[in-house]
């Protein structure tokens, strides 16, 4: 028999809406700086890039974006790792999954420390077998590498398992690998850019995700 897909998610936009936090933070550092605030809109695109890259390309200086990388962790983690809600469906998908069989993952650019406290404090949290987040000093941080680190935890091959995100980097990391792809568009990306990155599969609801992955959820 076919053995289930492994499972890897990514995690703000795709589990949970992390906006609130992630952009009050990023506007806490460029107000701190004293540097013009770009627009909402504007910073909804530093979602799912690694920040230290993103603070690069606003900043340039390595001293300024150390500065810009410690207020914004400073602040996030006393305050914006709370600022989020999850993603209506996404309880009982993960559960469905979890009770179907499938072995379950966190793979995201956000810093590990971060995630793994997040994911600790969400009621479904537990039934991911690993969580991989970016290293504390950066060296880890793009999804390709953080797929890989994924698959040397989990000692599993990449065509046994599934990319599941809502953002390029997603789909384009699992490509990196030869690894099937899910596109998802209740986050921060669209079908034009998770199609033009190679996605196998894009899905507009936790639903029809499920009934992608051959899972039925729980009907209300």
């Amino acid at each position: 028999m076919t053995p289930l897909p492994t499972l890897f998610f990514d995690l703000d936009g795709t589990l949970i809406d992390s906006e609130p936090g992630i952009v009050n933070g990023i506007a806490h550092v460029f107000a701190s700086l004293q540097r013009p605030t770009p627009s909402r809109e504007a910073l909804r695109a530093w979602i799912g890039p690694p920040m230290r890259d993103s603070f690069q390309a606003a900043f340039g200086d390595e001293d300024l974006v150390a500065r810009a990388l410690a207020l914004y962790r400073q602040r996030y983690d006393a305050l914006g790792w709370t600022e989020l809600t999850v993603y209506p469906g996404i309880p009982e998908l993960i559960e469905a999954l979890a009770q179907a069989g499938h072995r379950l993952a966190v793979v995201t650019s956000k810093n590990e420390r971060a995630a793994r406290r997040i994911l600790g404090a969400l009621p479904f949290g537990a039934a991911f077998e690993e969580i991989v987040g970016a290293s504390d000093d950066g060296a880890r941080r793009f999804k390709r590498d953080l797929i890989t680190e994924a698959l040397t935890r989990l000692q599993v091959p990449a065509s046994d398992c599934v990319m599941i995100g809502d953002r390029r980097m997603d789909i384009e990391g699992a490509a990196a690998h030869a690894m099937r792809s899910i596109g998802v568009l209740w986050g921060f990306g669209d079908r034009d850019e998770l199609l033009a990155a190679g996605a196998g599969q894009v899905v507009e609801t936790p639903s029809a995700l499920a009934d992608a992955l051959g899972v039925a959820l729980p009907r209300i």
